[in-house]
């Protein structure tokens, strides 16, 4: 897989590609302003949008062409910041008219059509608003941890002929079923492996990760967000979202990091015309 995508992208067997992507656009203010803070210098290579948030249509407006995706979500995660299906669907509310906080109560109580019905209009939603889609990726995960809502994940992305992030594919054993296999069965085009810049910590710890990568195509993914007293009462992670955006805006360290790894960057618009040209 690793050699036949570089192949088909039309990069050398040796090649490092990476995705620099950023999580959560349109979840609140601080994200809005930090995820286009970050896309805007050139390091941050693409995004992706939580549609049903309250501050996505403020994302939308600030919008100038980049390479944003759609983060699917059924997870409304936080105590004090609530948000929900903007099908209304009944299975996708919890007692409080948003979203499961949990993985778990999704899986327990969220009929498959309801969920379908729900993603689909998630991404219809930022393609009317103007988005130029490039990629899917989940919020949580949670649609890839069970093969029923991972067969609507892999069922919009061939519909909408857009790349899909699969986390924990290397490992079936984890989920329980053989993911990267199933998605290559249908045609979508997924990286090789994904990276969390939260996961791996201080800068230091990004740039050996980043030094050591095997060839292939890399999704190093951030949660950056600028400082603020919305987020800090939002947020319980808010200081490791302000420092994925200290990262790349402010001292430039990730930029330094992956020069001297003499990695290639690039989007997933490269991977989506992949996708469309068959």
């Amino acid at each position: 897989m690793t050699t036949s995508l570089l192949d088909r992208l039309g990069y050398g067997p040796d090649t490092r590609l990476v995705i620099v992507n950023a999580d959560d656009l349109g979840l609140c203010h601080a994200a809005n302003v930090g995820v286009y803070d970050c896309l805007r210098t050139g390091t941050v290579t693409s995004a992706t949008l939580m549609v049903p948030c309250p501050w996505a249509r403020d994302a939308a407006v600030r919008y100038r062409g980049e390479d944003v995706g759609v983060h699917l979500t059924v997870n409304a995660e936080w105590e004090r910041y609530r948000w929900g299906p903007i099908t209304q669907s009944p299975s996708l509310l919890d007692g409080d008219g948003g979203f499961p906080r949990t993985i778990e109560d999704f899986w327990d109580h969220a009929d498959v059509d309801e969920v379908r019905r729900e993603c689909r209009a998630q991404v219809e939603r930022a393609i009317l608003w103007g988005f130029d889609v490039s990629h899917l990726d989940a919020h949580m995960d949670t649609l890839l941890l069970r093969p029923e809502f991972f067969d609507v994940y892999l069922e919009l992305a061939v519909d909408f002929g857009l790349p899909a992030r699969i986390v924990g594919g290397q490992h079936p054993d984890r989920l329980g079923f053989p993911a990267r296999d199933v998605a290559e069965d249908a045609g979508v085009v997924f990286v090789d492996r994904v990276l969390s810049a939260r996961r791996l910590g201080a800068t230091g710890s990004v740039a050996s990760r980043l030094a050591a990568l095997e060839p292939g195509v890399t999704e190093l993914r951030l949660n950056p967000a600028i400082d603020s007293p919305e987020l800090r009462t939002l947020a319980s992670d808010w200081e490791a979202r302000v420092d994925d955006h200290r990262l790349v805006c402010d001292d430039g360290s990730l930029a330094e990091a992956l020069d001297r790894a003499g990695v290639t960057l690039v989007g997933y618009r490269a991977l989506r015309d992949l996708v469309r040209a068959g």
